[in-house]
């Protein structure tokens, strides 16, 4: 379940044409390329020939596309967004789910993958209980959400942990490399929201341990350049 929901994260955002070619630290103003083919993306801007910075972060260019990814910042939900949250509340209708957002969301039986009598909703999801969902609708009376789909519905055993929102996408790696590679060398299944929640679950306290460390160690080293070695390398120092 956890491959296909991470598989479904990242189908989740707009697939660039080209693989990032650069990543680099920049703060507002920044020049970060020059040129008349290039184009300004998010977090940018176009001043003449200039793609300037428009906030602190990492900048990428995605092909003749440069945005910037900030390295900080509140969630901010978007159809088609994986998430992982906790259920609140039973309403009459479905589940209200707390995603980290300023307002609860909601999973109604009509997203439910499968047929719920009203009566028995607390024997399928119960107030407490983690579940992998796809955020479908966001509006401003609040945002709903599906649980049809590959790879969606509830967690069961392990926990939840979080980081910065905004650092998700370096801690799943290009196409899925750099948490493939915690998981296969911690033995465990992870689950990445990009709500910033993560879900571990392993055979063995030790190994979810070190599956966080390493998911934390990420984190904290987002803007570093050549990051799938260096953590090859505090595996090998770890694993002694």
């Amino acid at each position: 379940m956890e491959n296909e929901i991470n598989k479904a994260h990242e189908e989740g955002e707009s697939a660039p044409a080209e693989a990032p070619q650069e990543r680099k630290i920049v703060v507002p103003g920044e020049v970060i390329v020059s040129g008349e083919d290039y184009l300004p993306g998010e977090g940018t801007r176009k001043e003449g020939q200039d793609i300037r910075a428009s906030r602190y972060g990492m900048a990428q260019e995605f092909g003749k596309v440069t945005k910037v990814i900030p390295l900080s910042g509140a969630f901010i939900p978007q159809r088609n967004n994986i998430v992982i949250g906790t259920v609140v509340d039973i309403a009459f209708s479905g589940w209200l789910i707390n995603i980290g957002y300023a307002s609860t969301a909601f999973l109604s039986l009509e997203e439910f993958p499968r047929y719920v009598n009203k009566n028995e909703m607390d024997q399928h999801l119960g107030i407490g209980d983690i579940v992998a969902a796809k955020i479908w609708s966001v509006k401003a009376k609040g945002i709903d959400l599906s649980m049809k789909g590959p790879g969606l519905g509830k967690l069961d055993g392990g926990f939840t942990f979080k980081v910065i929102p905004s650092r998700v996408p370096r801690i799943i790696g290009r196409e899925g490399s750099m948490i493939s590679l915690i998981k296969e060398r911690t033995n465990c299944k992870l689950t990445v929201g990009q709500n910033g929640e993560i879900w571990i679950k392993g055979e063995k306290i030790d190994d979810e341990i070190k599956a966080r460390k390493a998911v934390e160690y990420v984190a904290d080293k987002v803007a570093v350049s050549g990051l799938t070695q260096k953590m090859e390398d505090w595996f090998a120092e770890n694993d002694k």
